[in-house]
This record gives C-alpha cells, structure tokens and sequence, in this order.
C-alpha cells in the first residue's frame, strides 16, 4: 500500500468514525446527517426498510403514498 493510499484509508476511516459519533452523541444537525447520508450513498452503502427496523418506522410515519395510491385516491384508476 503506497503512502497515499494508506493516508486516503485513514482519512476515509477516521471520517465515517466521526460521523457516527456525531449522529450517536444525539446532536447532530441536518447539516451532519445530510453529510452522513451522502457518504454513505458514495460509499454504495443503502437502506432498505426491512420489517422491525427503524428504516421501516420512518417510512410507515411519512404522509406520502405511491403513484398508484394516490391514482385510486383521485378516482383515475
């Protein structure tokens, strides 16, 4: 491992530490957890709302409902 790479590791290391130290100390600002969200989504990294998760919770308590949902809803299906 060149000295680059391995510095580039340490950074990437030590930056998702931070972040979830921020998001686990329960002060973490939308600004945080907007960088938290985006660096998991550059690290391939994604949520899927499996029953019993709080994924699942957050999308069961959000107002919105599917295109077809709402076609049914408008009586255009």
């Amino acid at each position: 491992m060149t000295k680059l790479s391995k510095t580039l590791d340490t950074l990437h290391t030590e930056l998702a530490q931070t972040l979830l130290d921020i998001v686990r100390s329960g002060e973490a600002k939308s600004s945080h957890l907007n960088v938290a969200r985006q660096f998991l989504k550059d690290n391939g990294i994604e949520g899927l709302p499996i029953d019993n998760s709080p994924l699942k919770e957050l999308v069961d308590e959000l107002p919105f409902t599917t295109d077809n949902e709402d076609t049914k809803a408008q009586g255009l299906s």
